[in-house]
């Protein structure tokens, strides 16, 4: 992975590490809060030789207190020095046990010993400090003192006294929060990247390029109200969704500048993408282009586009191919415009039999022959196999990928079934994009690092050119057909690429 697909997946993330970041934040400080306070109680003694005081004596008086520091230190820790102080203090602990809280430094170029202890109240922490330093005065005096009698050679005091620490040295409150946010930080990138690494579903374009160059024809953001409002005469002209599905409608007749595909099969892997919603809209969004559009229902499994748009479907596809009825009594025109829908009819046994017939094909050429364009519902394409059986009758194919939904591997699958039958993919279409982040869709989709195809920015400089033009939709549509007379792509992957 490139250092921006870690970007993007934090991006992606951020709450998730906001939220182990703050945990660990958090936790740090109740650490500091519920952690008994320790103070450390600091004392230092001085090691001198006691002699007449002459040049070389202090020389060598020097050299033999360095020498003698080291060995004071050890015996700190000895029960020479701290069980007089337990006894003197009154201490219910042990020897081994008061050693583990007091450190004994030196440094080997001086004759100072720093002595610290730790413990619980702060006035009791200074009273051992100062009780170790008198009883490592004495436990020394009587080591170092001749056995012949007289005084010792060697002379320790105290010169700095212990006294009662102000504030605790444990626990560091600020140390202890740090200390907690980078490793919930740190907890919270790494649970990232393992997920967004296992993490197989489709979320934006960035992961579809994994998968396929085909052209992304178009990006419906995800809205609430859709469910309740699926229509896009349900939605405010200026709303974000109508003007997806407008853009869906230039981008789609610029990839079929040619007109060879009149016919477009709207389709997706796995149900719950949003296809017969995004072929119910764009239907409606052609014909207020003034443009003459047949919508057909052929999901007979599932049928909904009867439902989204209210009209009775007892008769319908089903109908016409079973010769009961003729077409041109089936259709219902719906709205304003000139959108003529014809719903599912009844639903048979043998779907897959009745869409791969002759009849659906000759269907499909009539209302070729009839309409501007025509737009065919279908069944997703891995539960069943309608889908890639009517793809051979149809002009183009459209794909709908929901993003969040979908895995890579799905996508996989469909794209193949498409190719095994030969059929001409237009493009795809993401649906329930998020509005912001990374994977929210925009113009900056046509923009890739890698340099595009001739007719990708054939499609990026003629879709913009709507914008600033001062020509109508359908003038322009014209132009760039007059201009570029080439057929629609063949089916692309990536390994084709």
């Amino acid at each position: 992975m490139e250092l921006s697909d870690y970007l993007r997946m934090f991006r992606r993330a951020w709450l998730t590490i906001a939220a182990f970041s703050l945990s660990g934040l958090l936790l740090g400080g109740a650490w500091a809060l519920v952690t008994k306070p320790t103070y450390t109680g600091e004392t230092q003694i001085f090691v001198a030789i006691q002699n007449s005081g002459s040049i070389q004596e202090l020389q060598q008086g020097d050299t033999f207190s360095q020498a003698r520091v080291q060995s004071y230190v050890q015996i700190i820790n000895s029960p020479i020095v701290l069980q007089p102080v337990i006894d003197s203090l009154g201490l219910s602990t042990t020897a081994a046990e008061l050693a583990s809280r007091i450190k004994a430094t030196s440094d080997p170029n001086t004759v100072l010993i720093d002595i610290s202890v730790e413990d619980n109240s702060a006035v009791q922490a200074a009273a051992i400090a100062q009780g170790v330093a008198d009883s490592t005065i004495s436990a020394v005096d009587s080591l170092e003192k001749p056995q012949t009698g007289g005084s010792s050679p060697v002379k320790l005091s105290v010169i700095k006294p212990a006294t009662a620490p102000l504030a605790p040295s444990a626990p560091n409150t600020r140390l202890s929060v740090l200390i907690g946010f980078v490793v919930g930080l740190g907890a919270g990138v790494a649970t990232v990247i393992v997920r967004g690494s296992l993490d197989r579903r489709i979320r934006g374009e960035a992961d579809l390029r994994l998968v396929t160059d085909a052209p992304l024809l178009g990006g419906i953001s995800f809205d609430q109200d859709a469910t309740k409002k699926p229509l896009l005469t349900q939605t405010p002209q200026q709303s974000p969704r109508a003007e997806s599905f407008r853009q869906l409608r230039t981008n789609l007749r610029f990839a079929n500048v040619a007109g060879q595909a009149k016919s477009v099969l709207i389709t997706s892997s796995l149900p719950g993408e949003g296809k017969s919603t995004t072929a119910t809209n764009l239907a409606i969004a052609l014909s207020q282009a003034g443009q003459t559009v047949c919508l057909i229902d052929a999901d007979l499994r599932r049928p909904m586009v009867g439902d989204y748009l209210g009209l009775a479907r007892n008769a319908g596809l089903t109908t016409a191919l079973m010769g009961a009825a003729d077409v041109n009594d089936l259709l219902q025109r719906w709205g304003d415009n000139e959108l003529y829908v014809l719903t599912s009819g009844e639903i048979p046994p043998n779907p897959s039999e009745l869409l791969g017939s002759d009849a659906m094909q000759g269907l499909i050429q009539h209302l070729e022959d009839i309409f501007d364009h025509v737009i065919i519902d279908a069944p997703p394409l891995l539960p069943v196999t309608d889908a890639a059986v009517l793809a051979q009758h149809v002009g183009g194919i459209v794909l709908v990928v929901g993003v969040q939904k979908l895995k890579q591997q799905d996508l996989e699958k469909s794209l193949g079934s498409l190719q095994l039958v030969g059929s001409n993919l237009l493009g795809i279409v993401l649906n329930r994009l998020p509005a912001k982040g990374p994977d929210a869709y925009a113009y900056g989709y046509y923009q890739r690092d890698e340099e595009p195809s001739r007719r990708d920015k054939d499609l990026h400089r003629h879709a913009t050119s709507i914008q600033d033009s001062d020509l109508s939709s359908d003038e322009l549509f014209e132009q760039a057909a007059t201009n570029s007379r080439r057929p629609a792509s063949v089916f692309p992957s990536k390994s084709d690429s």
